[in-house]
Formats: C-alpha cells, structure tokens, sequence
C-alpha cells in the first residue's frame, strides 16, 4: 500500500510539475554541450503560404478575422487566403464574399471542421499552409516568423503561440490564462530539446507535400495532423513570437465543455498513433509525448483519487507525521478547489483560489472525456464553447 501511494504520488507531481523540471535540466545541459548550434536557418527568399480558416456561424467575428488577416506581413505576390464556411447558415459566407483577395469555400453541409480542412487542403498550391482560428488574431509577423523555420529541412510543422486574455475581474477561467502560459514554457523547451508535441488549431503550419488527411472522425484533427509529421520523422517547431490571442471561456461551464472534448479526442489520439509510444523508434519524441501529453490523458487523475484514498487508509492505520502532514495538504487543496466554485458560482472572485479550482476541473473533465469517448458519444461536429 505504501508502495503504491509514493509511486503514485510520484507520478502525479511528474506529470504537472516534475516533467517541466527535468526539461529545463535537459534543455540546459543540451546548451551546455553544444551553445552555438541553432535550429534556426535562413531563407534568401521566403516560400508561398496558404492561410486557411475554417469557420462555421462566426458572423460576429469575421470581418475582424478578414482584416487582421489582410493586415499581416508576408512578401506580396506569396500569399494566399482561404476561407471555408461549410455549414455555416448565419452570414459568415456572405461577409466573407465580399472580399475578392479571398478564395470562398462554402457548402450546405456541415460535415465538421476536419472535413472542410481537407476540402480546403485540394486548392492548395503553395509550398506552405498555415490553419488559424476564425475567433483568434494573430500579430502582424506571425506568419514571416512561422514559414523563416522551415529553411531546416528537418522541420515539418511550426506550431503558434496561443495567448488567452484575461480580464483583471476574471471568474475561475483565470485559470486557463495560467494553464497556457505553464504550457507555452513547457512548448518552449520540448522544442528546443526536440520537438513540440503536437500543435494547436488556433496557430499552427506545415509543409503542404507533408501533410496527410487524416479520419474524418478525428477529434483533435490539429494535433493529429501535425503528430502525423512527427511521426516520419520530422520535427515540430515552437515560434512563441507568432501568436494568435483570442477571449477566454465565456463561463466555467464552457471552458469545461472544451476540455471533455480535448480529453475525449486525447483518447482517441493515443489509440492512433500508438507507434509514438515506442521508445526504441522515437527515443526523444517518446519520452516527450508520454510525459507532456500521455500521462495526463489516461492514468493521473485516477492516480489523484488512489493517492487521496489510500493516503487516509495509512494514516488511519499508522499516525506518522509524514502522511498526516500530505493527507493535510491535500485535503486543503481540494478544500480550496471546492470553495473556489462556491465563490465562482456567486460572482466572488479571489483568483488564488481558481487555479485548484481550475486544476480540479481539467482533471474531472479527462474522467468524462474518456467516459464520453469508450461510450462512442463524442461527435466530430465541434460545438463552440461559448467566449467573453
């Protein structure tokens, strides 16, 4: 039992925090060994690109999307637009026809956002594709920043930064602004140690004669086709200068929404692309996905529960000082996670208590999403968590 409980304390605190520890350690001994080399190359001229944006019923943020995309840097003549609208049945694709620098894909159907993707991806003519979000804007660089990485032929993807903005009177979804700057450091270093494990929708590019459909029941179709690079060999690159902000989680409630659906697609991703989990094939890009990604999708929130549990039982059995202290600790921790939705739920807002507040949820949401995933109920038709 004692055992059990220090192993799975173990892998808790390495999941969220010690994996993040021994990255930097190995990031600075990479430096250490070799302080010049630089993945970084240079174009004498920078390839053509494609921007393509899949949006579905985004009628109040188009146009904003449409002029923040014309605003951004990237030599003339080398720079295409494609905007996607299937299903959409508000005027999305009416705003967007107005447009005449901007190629209109619209179709009736809606199929899901992968499905348009790959619809999209057959007009494609240029060396470069760069998938953004309707609801996020990216900085005026993004995309010269983005597409300079690919002069190393090694690189097959280039993922974005994502930037939640936070309101200085934010609910508990301050906790997502702090999720995501922890988890831009940790991109930081995967990809200065190897590669970035996987990309996100709201920024991210890659090699078009690279890139591969995938299913069209996929759920986090980003992360897969950019892990679908990965997995011939090519790395994945972090830029956190080339950024895409958008607004957080209207509520707590949406913000759970989308992360049901991240654990439920997480599932689904470990399942396909089993081949990463062998170390002997992927040594580095192993080892990275199963401590960034793998862990947190399956085990470590069961892990949390044994933990607490059998914490109780030692102590019951044996008063030692060392588990009366931990099964304190941890007590106060959910304690606080637990007042942290009271006060959300009446509109008092004390952030310090929103991050246990937040943490707890992220893990109750990876219970319901792998429950929703086995049970077959999560669908390919993303529904929209609602933004402030």
């Amino acid at each position: 039992m004692i055992i059990t409980f220090w192993v799975a304390l173990f892998l808790i605190f390495y999941t969220f925090f010690g994996y993040g520890i021994l990255l930097y350690i190995l990031v600075k001994i990479k430096r250490l060994i070799n302080p010049t080399k630089k993945r970084l190359y240079i174009f004498e001229e920078l390839p053509s690109c494609t921007i393509i944006v899949a949006a579905y019923n985004e009628a109040d943020f188009i146009a904003e999307k449409i002029r923040n995309t014309l605003g951004l840097n990237y030599p003339e003549g080398k720079l295409k637009l494609i905007f996607v609208t299937d299903g959409s049945t508000d005027s999305t694709p009416e705003i967007v026809s107005r447009y005449p620098e901007i190629k209109l894909l619209h179709s009736p159907a809606r199929l899901g956002k992968i499905s348009a993707v790959h619809r999209s991806m057959l007009e494609v003519e240029t060396e470069l594709v760069v998938f953004t979000d309707a609801n996020t804007f990216l900085n005026a660089d993004a995309l010269v920043l983005m597409c300079r990485h690919y002069a190393d032929p090694t690189v097959g993807a280039v993922a974005g930064e994502k930037r939640v903005m936070i309101e200085e009177s934010a609910d508990a979804t301050a906790g997502e602004g702090f999720y995501w700057k922890y988890e831009s450091k940790l991109k930081a270093w995967d990809s200065e140690l190897y590669s970035v494990v996987g990309a996100a929708g709201e920024l991210f590019s890659v090699r078009k004669d690279q890139y591969e459909p995938v299913p069209s029941n996929s759920v986090l179709d980003d992360f897969m086709i950019s892990m679908k690079i990965a997995e011939k060999g090519f790395v994945i690159v972090y830029e956190p200068e080339a950024f895409a902000q958008e607004s957080s989680s209207a509520n707590v409630g949406e913000e759970l929404k989308r992360k049901i659906r991240i654990a439920a697609g997480g599932m689904q991703s470990i399942i396909w692309l089993k081949s990463l989990l062998n170390p002997f094939k992927f040594p580095v890009l192993s080892f990275q996905y199963i401590s960034h990604r793998v862990l947190r999708w399956t085990i470590t929130p069961f892990l949390m529960i044994l933990a607490f549990l059998l914490n109780i039982f030692i102590v019951l059995k044996a008063a030692d000082f060392i588990y009366s202290f931990i099964l304190i600790a941890q007590v106060l921790f959910y304690f606080s996670a637990y007042l942290g939705k009271i006060l959300e739920a009446k509109k008092v807002r004390i952030k310090l208590l929103f991050i246990p507040y937040y943490f707890c949820m992220m893990n109750y949401a990876v219970f319901a999403g792998l429950i929703r995933y086995f049970k077959g109920n999560q669908s390919v038709i993303w529904e929209k968590a609602m933004r402030k």
